[in-house]
């Protein structure tokens, strides 16, 4: 994980996340985030980006969370 430099601005609507775990070849563990467009998309929903996060990952963005919000 890299902090990023682009030129964002906040989304004008919500998104749905969902999770679910899954478990590579190796037995390794892995949690799955699909994520759906606005309820207001014009087409039926459909996943618009997934995220397979491994335990290391995992670590990397705990400390990116506890820098971000340093109260949880």
């Amino acid at each position: 994980m890299e902090r990023g430099s682009q030129d964002i601005k906040v989304h004008p609507s919500e998104v749905d996340c969902f999770y679910q775990t899954v478990t590579d070849g190796s037995g390794r563990r892995l949690l799955h985030l699909s994520t759906f467009g606005s309820d207001g998309r014009e087409s039926s929903p459909k996943s618009s980006q997934s995220l397979q996060i491994d335990e290391q990952m995992a670590r990397e963005l705990m400390q990116v969370l506890r820098s971000v919000f340093p109260g949880i």
